[in-house]
């Protein structure tokens, strides 16, 4: 099958209408489980209307610094870029360039931290991140371009690695997709990872939450209360042990605990050998 160019302009209401239909590259990587922002169930929400994409400062950047940064790239490799939406069955890819002869495309990434960042370090250490990997894949499969350029710009300089395509990985693309647009089909959640956080909006957790809430505040206002008593009975206290009316007021001397960072036979010890079982620990929380 070939892929339609799709007469698009990126970022506009017509593009992200477009995507909401499509298996996306730049989505890819969430599907696949491996992208370190958002999750398959984060992706569900957003697709199935359950909450609005939110733009944060560095995809802001990164879309102002785009045109810079194609400019950049080409004058750096005398290629000619397009930006293309280009569409093959299900799915589709936004590049951001394609050479006129479709052989060769480049995704441009400006990263925040630009030369600092952990992107630009690998880059120049000529390794790609997986979720990138997984997005170029994609676009790969859909523009059969036989080369890509992942570009790394700062501001000011860019870094280029060159990536082939691997058509093995595709099947796992699809795999992935399939099960992924059944979720949205049948309005069930995927697999939830740790990095999720569920919205409750049933009765029953409604009932709790506002009981905590309420408790807290009363316990919240006892605890001044208790606090302003204490300091009372502090006050009255003369000895270093007084009880009366079934309370006690003792003082005595605690040892400071030891502060080991200044221990210098500890000076590159590695103390994690030391460190105890860990454990999982709840915590209840309240306006979030």
């Amino acid at each position: 099958m070939m892929s339609t160019i799709v007469k698009l302009v990126q970022g506009s209401p017509e593009w992200h209408e477009h995507r909401a239909k499509y298996r996306n590259a730049s989505e890819t990587a969430i599907v696949m489980g491996e992208s370190p922002w958002q999750t398959p169930y984060q992706l569900w929400e957003l697709r199935t209307g359950r909450r609005q994409q939110e733009v944060n400062a560095a995809m802001a950047r990164g879309t102002a610094l785009e045109p810079q940064a194609r400019a950049a790239y080409e004058a750096l490799t005398g290629h000619v870029m397009q930006p293309l939406v280009l569409v093959e069955g299900d799915y589709s890819a936004s590049l951001d360039g394609l050479t006129f002869e479709g052989d060769l495309l480049v995704e441009i990434k400006c990263p925040y931290k630009g030369r600092d960042s952990m992107l630009w370090k690998q880059v120049e250490a000529g390794e790609i991140p997986a979720h990138y990997r997984w997005q170029l894949e994609h676009q790969f499969m859909v523009s059969k371009a036989s080369k890509g350029h992942l570009y790394v710009f700062d501001g000011t300089e860019g870094l280029l690695l060159e990536i082939t395509p691997c058509p093995e990985r595709w099947q796992a693309i699809h795999e992935a997709w399939k099960g992924f647009i059944r979720c949205i089909e049948t309005d069930t959640p995927p697999a939830l990872t740790d990095r999720d956080k569920v919205i409750r909006k049933d009765a029953a957790w409604q009932a709790a939450a506002e009981t905590y809430v309420h408790l807290k505040s009363e316990a919240e206002l006892l605890a001044v209360r208790l606090d302003a008593a204490k300091e009372a009975l502090l006050g009255l206290s003369e000895h270093p042990s007084e009880s009366g009316f079934g309370v006690a007021v003792t003082r005595f001397w605690k040892a400071g605990s030891v502060d080991y960072k200044r221990v210098p036979e500890l000076a590159g010890l590695n103390l994690e050998d030391y460190r105890q079982k860990g454990r999982f620990e709840t915590r209840v929380s309240v306006g979030k």
